[in-house]
């Protein structure tokens, strides 16, 4: 019942507040003003965004937290480099939900696992062909859409 969503709700209580930490910290500034300086093409960012939030939910374990992590400072980097924004929301959506399905510490995997009766690194193992091979394909479509939409 109601016992069973308070950790749940804890964690996205906390990802939210890491959230507004970031935007207090002025996290996506920076970040914009780091890109500028190293000269990075506007082009390759959503792909960038995709990457770096399929490693962040992959280590967290949790998409939520990413969502929460990654959507302001992505938001404003689109912004800043006049980015197509459902592109960068995608981005950040899909990178994290990429990174939660194949992590072995989400709640979501370890739940399949326990209710297929599977071995949990059994289950990780047989569902990373598929999630590679949309990620490369997702890759590959960021690439071009950022190509076209910047």
């Amino acid at each position: 019942g109601v016992a069973d969503m308070v950790p749940i709700t804890v964690i996205l209580l906390l990802a939210f507040l890491i959230g507004d930490i970031i935007g207090d910290l002025g996290t996506a500034s920076y970040l914009s003003n780091l890109i500028k300086g190293a000269s990075i093409s506007p082009t390759i960012l959503p792909l960038i965004i995709f990457l770096v939030s399929s490693i962040i939910s992959f280590s967290t374990g949790t998409s939520w937290g990413t969502f929460s992590i990654m959507m302001p400072i992505a938001l404003f980097i689109g912004a800043e480099f006049n980015i197509y924004l459902p592109l960068i929301v995608g981005s950040v959506i899909s990178g994290g939900i990429f990174g939660d399905h194949i992590s072995p510490i989400s709640d979501t995997t370890i739940i399949s696992s326990m209710a297929s009766g599977c071995d949990h690194i059994a289950h990780v193992e047989t569902q990373m062909p598929y999630a590679l091979i949309s990620a490369s394909i997702a890759s590959i479509l960021y690439l071009i859409f950022g190509y076209i939409y910047t």
